[in-house]
């Protein structure tokens, strides 16, 4: 019965934090991009995203934040949201769901706490500015 389930595994799109100057912060801020490195338009794009996990010996959790896209182009990026500095040292998940093709697509990216710092970073496809890159 589950051998009959067939789920399409996400291909040449992920999720890249980028550091940005931001003029109302006066410093350099963190930004997730959604980047669709593939052939095909994404559609019915939503992500949902949150940051959790243990802080000074004590668990915390964000709200959960959605956005929505009706259509994410071939070979293209999608600014998601500004990470806060505070939510660095937490895991940030994104869970992004998109139809190509007729088919419904899934999948959970994960920066794991720390890890969105100058130490791990790229060059993020498309954008060719450094970042950090979950795929």
């Amino acid at each position: 019965m589950k051998s009959d389930i067939n789920i399409p595994e996400v291909e040449n799109v992920f999720i890249a934090a980028v550091q940005e100057w931001s003029d109302d912060f006066m410093e350099k801020v963190w930004y997730a991009y959604l980047v669709n490195d593939s052939d095909y338009n994404l559609d019915g794009v939503m992500i949902v995203s949150k940051a959790f996990g243990t802080l000074n010996g004590e668990m915390k959790k964000t709200s959960l934040l959605r956005h929505a896209y009706v259509e994410v182009p071939a070979v293209s990026v999608v600014k998601i949201e500004m990470l806060e500095k505070s939510v660095l040292a937490l895991n940030n998940e994104f869970m992004l769901t998109f139809f190509k093709e007729d088919k419904l697509y899934d999948r959970k990216f994960i920066f794991r706490a720390n890890t969105i710092t100058p130490d791990y970073v790229e060059e993020v496809p498309i954008l060719f500015v450094d970042g950090v890159i979950v795929r």
